[in-house]
């Protein structure tokens, strides 16, 4: 009798059960655990937009200051560039105006200067080897380097005043080189190298140019104390004379073949 009732409490639980979940099991009450789920995903959410944004806040100061330290590294670079069309536009402007009132465009405008200075100061004009060569070739401001090895002589404090007068001059001299060769019966001999640059002729210039005449083949040229000024080089400039300058240590002015 007893499993007999047992069996029928069983059953009846079963039934009762299975009663219970075909009443929850209804579309309202689905409805209702679809919205409950769904409240628990937006809450997990808000909990994790929460922990991002304290994140964020935290970073935002160090983000901020290094976004300032970026942008004022910016505009420092930037300002070298401001107004470049202009500065490249005036340089060029300065470039040609050097050009043309501070370097020869042929050696006998050098060797002209020369003997002017030397005759001002009361020096001497000796013997001198030239050589040439190109420079910036193929530019727009292609030059020929001329080097001097010139000699002077005449006292001691003339000589100091021309060196200085050189060095002041209108027309371009770098001086690279200054050998004091002696002293004979009050006289200094000075040998002073000398590099200097010549430009193309412009307009009119170098057609007015005298033929040069024939100097030594050695490369140098005898010199007129009185006048200071060497014969035979001038107009030996290669734009003068026509001839394309050499390579650096050939011989110049009229010597050269």
């Amino acid at each position: 009798m007893t499993t007999v009732a047992e069996k029928k409490r069983t059953a009846v639980a079963a039934k009762q059960w299975a009663e219970r979940a075909r009443k929850l099991g209804t579309l309202l009450n689905l409805h209702i655990a679809g919205v409950v789920l769904l409240g628990l995903v937006n809450l997990y959410l808000l909990v994790h937009i929460a922990f991002t944004w304290r994140a964020a806040t935290g970073d935002n100061a160090q983000a901020l200051a290094d976004q300032t330290i970026a942008m004022k590294t910016a505009e420092i670079a930037r300002q070298p560039l401001e107004g470049l069309d202009e500065k490249l536009a005036q340089a060029t402007k300065d470039a040609d105006k050097f050009y043309t009132q501070r370097l020869p465009f042929a050696i006998s405008e050098v060797l002209g200067e020369l003997g002017t200075l030397t005759k001002k100061q009361g020096v001497k004009l000796g013997r001198g080897n030239y050589a040439y060569a190109p420079v910036l070739e193929g530019t727009a401001g292609e030059l020929t380097e001329a080097k001097m090895d010139v000699s002077f002589s005449g006292d001691y404090r003339p000589l100091v005043l021309f060196v200085n007068a050189l060095e002041r001059d209108k027309m371009f001299f770098l001086i690279t080189g200054v050998t004091l060769t002696g002293q004979q019966s009050g006289t200094v001999g000075l040998r002073l190298r000398l590099t200097t640059y010549l430009r193309s002729p412009v307009g009119t210039e170098g057609t007015t140019e005298k033929s040069a005449a024939e100097a030594d083949g050695d490369g140098t040229a005898p010199v007129d104390g009185a006048a200071g000024i060497s014969h035979g080089a001038t107009g030996a400039s290669p734009r003068a004379t026509g001839v394309s300058p050499g390579p650096a240590g050939a011989p110049a002015g009229g010597g050269r073949r």
